[in-house]
């Protein structure tokens, strides 16, 4: 059996748009300004994840709130990279605890852009010489 979390999709565009309060015409404006996007079946049908119906419960927050389209896309955009962000923590620091089980006693490792990876007792991680041009948006 499948196991079943937030962002399983489950709920055709009806369902999904009485779950968030909302007309199934407004889900469908949504999806074509990417505010939000469903998966989508063999035959293209919309199909809703429970992280969906939140999304568009929050848009519409947002929007009685006075927040633009495009502001609340932006926001969607932040929270999702945050969520990305805190996945890749929870990654590198599982993949950190079993290295650490690996090798009891073997505390020396480097951590960066590639992930966590363990050195050997006198020696250096490599150093990038890549130059990186960060400018305010």
């Amino acid at each position: 059996m499948t196991e079943l979390d937030e962002n399983t999709p489950l709920f055709v565009i009806s369902v999904a748009a009485e779950l968030a309060l909302m007309h199934p015409q407004t889900l469908r404006q949504y999806d074509r300004l990417g505010l939000v996007s469903p998966s989508r079946t063999a035959g293209q049908s919309r199909r809703y994840t429970m992280r969906n119906v939140a999304q568009l419960r929050e848009i519409a927050r947002l929007s009685t709130e006075g927040v633009s389209l495009e502001g609340i896309k932006r926001i969607l955009e932040l929270e999702n990279q945050n969520i990305e962000l805190k996945k890749r923590v929870r990654d590198l620091e599982q993949a950190l605890a079993n290295e650490m089980l690996n090798r009891p006693g073997a505390r020396i490792f480097s951590a960066g852009d590639q992930g966590v990876e363990s050195l050997l007792a006198g020696k250096r991680p490599a150093r990038s010489t890549q130059v990186v041009l960060w400018r305010a948006r």
